[in-house]
């Protein structure tokens, strides 16, 4: 029985990461740029069910719906060799194509007007499911868009569906360039709210350490936005392969999320990807040889994680699953991890089980690439909070300044007072004492320490 799973990509960055997600997982299911399936494509095995549906003419159109609110980046998917995959029904920009302004309430409160329409694309695609699963959000913290209209979705999801997963794949910005947002730590901090009370995890990319991977690792000299997002859909196809190839384990999200998750609010994931190919980022420069050890110990290096943090000394895994994908033999796989526990290559919480999950997938059989084995990690670790850190540290350089909120102060929420800044800031320097309480063995009483201090 399929789970599936709808898309919505929300704003400039989510809408680009998605048209070259379904670029990629449309080539690996042998689906044509117009959705039909390719002639070659019939040894089946494949669960295409998961993301598309069969519309009466037998073409596959993806459970996708397009939002955004300035008509730019929908138009050129609209252009592309693309554009007649999608449902043109679940396409949904503003009508006055203004946009938001790079400002969170201009986003968040154009998506309120236009709830109905935007929450009836959701509930049809709902309807049209057997057994829906869950929800997969496209889009970055720091814009307008992303931002304000992703943190509305979050919220009118949980509420209208509660017992349904959340994931999202929230593009961070990068914190060390200088943005060409200046409101961009505000936006931020109200996004990061609703990734933490109202998603169920949160896979984390930031842009610094995406063109860090591209110069570093792919030696691309000036990594273009198309080269960074097809890392990132890169990793989507490779998170999502076991559901897309079911084996017998991890073949849907929620057992996925369930064995990376332990406690509700550290639900934010880190990743790691190897070797890249230049079928999957043009002009890549590939490693030559891969064994299951080889991807398995790049996977735990520092650099080759798609975020920029800054690991303490007491920093570890709270967990880890790596999904390896092509010709992997278990009994390698048990070598490998045994060999990674001999070394003492990753350091894990001192209150679980000190151990990597591994799922193997199945590669597509319509894509050849160079590489016997390629890997991607997914894990949850408490350096994370170091990036939660750097936004409150600008978030708080601005708001000692007072600097740049008159453009929040014309909305309802922020007219009167201040109180939703505050309150998400409380939010998020909430989340970063508990990932950094992770890294003690006191962690097992937080809970309990927590709501004595209150009473």
């Amino acid at each position: 029985m399929p789970r599936e799973i709808i898309t919505l990509q929300a704003g400039q960055c989510g809408n680009q990461i998605g048209s070259e997600f379904w670029r990629q997982i449309c080539s690996e299911h042998g689906i044509s740029n117009d959705g039909t399936l390719e002639e070659f494509a019939t040894e089946g095995g494949d669960r295409k069910d998961v993301f598309f549906y069969q519309a009466d003419d037998e073409h596959y159109i993806p459970r996708a719906l397009l939002l955004d609110l300035e008509p730019r980046v929908i138009d050129n998917i609209k252009a592309s060799p693309f554009a007649n995959l999608y449902n043109p029904e679940n396409i949904f920009t503003s009508k006055d194509g203004g946009g938001a302004g790079n400002i969170w309430p201009n986003g968040y409160t154009q998506a309120e007007k236009m709830s109905e329409d935007i929450m009836d694309m959701v509930d049809r695609e709902a309807d049209n499911s057997d057994s829906l699963e869950g929800f997969m959000l496209l889009h970055s913290i720091a814009g307008g868009t992303g931002s304000g209209l992703g943190s509305f979705l979050l919220e009118r999801l949980n509420d209208r569906y509660p017992k349904k997963l959340i994931q999202t794949y929230s593009v961070f910005p990068d914190s060390i360039e200088v943005s060409d947002t200046v409101v961009q730590p505000y936006n931020s901090m109200l996004a990061l709210k609703r990734l933490t009370n109202n998603a169920d995890s949160v896979v984390v990319l930031d842009n610094a350490a995406l063109s860090r991977i591209a110069t570093d690792r792919l030696h691309i000299q000036q990594p273009t936005f198309e080269q960074t997002n097809q890392l990132v859909s890169t990793v989507m196809s490779a998170s999502t392969s076991t559901l897309r190839y079911p084996g017998y384990m991890n073949n849907d999200l929620v057992s996925i999320v369930a064995s990376l998750i332990p406690t509700p609010r550290c639900h934010f994931l880190t990743t790691a990807y190897t070797p890249f190919s230049s079928e999957q980022v043009e002009k890549a420069k590939s490693i030559r040889k891969t064994t299951v050890l080889d991807v398995m110990r790049r996977l735990l290096q520092p650099k080759n994680r798609m975020v920029s943090t800054m690991p303490s000394k007491r920093s570890c895994y709270i967990s880890v699953l790596d999904i390896i994908q092509g010709e992997a033999d278990p009994t390698d796989v048990h070598k490998s991890l045994l060999r990674i526990r001999e070394r003492r290559l990753a350091s894990f919480i001192p209150w679980g089980p000190a151990s990597i999950q591994v799922a193997l997938s199945k590669k597509s059989p319509y894509v050849q690439t160079p590489h016997r084995v390629s890997g991607l990690m997914l894990a949850n670790h408490t350096s994370i909070a170091s990036l939660f850190k750097r936004t409150c540290d600008q978030y708080d350089k601005l708001r000692k300044r007072n600097a740049f909120l008159e453009q929040y102060r014309k909305h309802a929420l922020f007219a009167d007072d201040l109180e939703e800044f505050d309150d998400s800031r409380r939010v998020v320097q909430e989340l970063i004492e508990e990932y950094e309480a992770c890294e003690t063995p006191e962690y097992v009483n937080y809970g309990k320490m927590n709501t004595s201090m209150e009473a």
